[in-house]
């Protein structure tokens, strides 16, 4: 009896320790829920409470806007040119001799015709007035001879002298004639050298910078000029454009003379910039292989003198105008990894973001050839700061830059479209 009583209690033993277990586990779990509980309501719902109230007082953001205008827009290529003048003549002497006089002022404009500078012509005149008086000499021995053979003439037909002195008296006069032709070509070249001691403007121009003084001993094989003139009325200007533009160019010379306008170099193509206007007058027949560029030249009546021979200018030559076409200010163009874009305003006042089709672009406004329709508003100012579906307010560019609105770079400006590529929306 004593061995079974003591038997019993090891097995109530083995009958509550797996109850305890169990208890334990269910404790344990209900307290890391508890703990969880806890940590979300801490931590996660007042956020979300905190950002549900961000967003209903989030503000419309100012912008700058513009609408979609449809209107026939030039289409010009740009490029830099250098100006030379229409004609270039270096004067000089075309006879030796000392320069006795030089009769222009440097930088002094001239017309055909005005005395640069004279040569001493005594020796050349009395070169010509041996000449002239040798062709008297000559023609007084021609008076002769045809006396002579008019009267061998009647002589030999009466049978008075033979017909062999009538010939001879018949090929005297010949000779003498051709001696009085060479004596007046001798007069002529005589008085062509003694022309040349006056040396005159063969074209209408402006003088240089004399090269030679007075007193100085010229020659005709002299490499050094006198003077150089310069043709400014009209004057040309030189520029290139690559070998893409050619059948835009082409086809504009074959419509007529394209338009090319002259522009102050480095400042922006305005009325106020603009130098003068002239007409494309030459396309070069060749690309030039070494830098794939055509060679142009166009020629303006510069009536201003605004332009000089040797100084660059920029030029934009019109080859086509777009009809009808669709535009918008450059600044409402955004570039993005997925191409270009604009920011349209809808009536509710909020945004969306259209992918467009730019087909030129200059500082005049961007043709847009796909993705927008006149009259549509686009964002131009502020557009850094939305995203597609905000609200915004239009507001004037005073306005907008005072609260922190910022405009887009133009798509010409260095590091431009890198900049878009940064930004988160974009």
């Amino acid at each position: 009896m004593d061995g079974l009583t003591r038997a019993s209690p090891p097995a109530e033993r083995s009958t509550v320790r797996p109850r305890s277990r169990a208890r334990s586990i269910v404790s344990i779990v209900l307290c890391a829920a508890a703990t969880a509980g806890i940590v979300y309501i801490v931590w996660f719902w007042p956020k979300r409470e905190d950002a549900g109230r961000t967003s209903a007082r989030a503000p419309a953001v100012p912008v700058v806007v513009a609408t979609a205008a449809q209107k026939d827009v030039p289409i010009y290529l740009d490029a830099l040119g250098t100006v030379q003048a229409y004609n270039t003549v270096t004067v000089k002497a075309m006879v030796d001799g000392p320069l006795t006089s030089v009769n222009f002022k440097e930088g002094q404009a001239v017309k055909v015709g005005d005395v640069l500078a004279t040569i001493d012509s005594r020796t050349y005149k009395a070169a010509y007035d041996q000449a002239v008086a040798r062709k008297q000499q000559d023609e007084a021995q021609l008076a002769n001879a045809r006396l002579d053979l008019v009267r061998y003439q009647k002589l030999a037909a009466n049978a008075y002298t033979s017909a062999q002195l009538a010939d001879t008296a018949k090929a005297t006069v010949a000779q003498d004639e051709a001696l009085v032709a060479q004596d007046q070509a001798q007069i002529d070249n005589t008085r062509t050298q003694l022309g040349y001691t006056t040396i005159t403007s063969p074209i209408n121009g402006l003088t240089g910078i004399r090269q030679i003084d007075v007193g100085n001993i010229v020659h005709a094989s002299d490499s050094t000029g006198l003077v150089v003139l310069t043709q400014m009325h009209p004057i040309s200007v030189v520029f290139t454009l690559p070998q893409q533009t050619l059948p835009a160019v082409a086809k504009a010379m074959r419509e007529g003379s394209p338009e090319v306008l002259a522009y102050t170099q480095g400042a922006a193509p305005t009325p106020n910039g603009l130098l003068d206007r002239g007409t494309l007058s030459v396309l070069d027949n060749q690309v030039d292989q070494s830098t794939g560029t055509i060679k142009l030249k166009a020629t303006f009546p510069n009536p201003n003198s605004t332009l000089w021979p040797g100084g660059f200018v920029g030029t934009r030559l019109r080859v086509d105008v777009a009809k009808g076409a669709t535009v918008v200010p450059s600044a409402a163009i955004q570039r993005g990894p997925r191409g270009t874009y604009v920011y349209v305003v809808h009536p509710d006042d909020t945004v969306v973001r259209q992918q467009v089709t730019v087909g030129h672009e200059d500082e005049n406004g961007s043709i847009i050839t796909e993705g927008l329709q006149p009259d549509d508003t686009v964002v131009v100012d502020g557009a850094s700061r939305l995203t597609d579906g905000a609200r915004v307010t239009v507001a004037s560019p005073a306005a907008a830059g005072s609260t922190g609105a910022t405009g887009t770079a133009r798509t010409s400006a260095p590091g431009a479209d890198q900049q878009r590529l940064r930004r988160p929306n974009g």
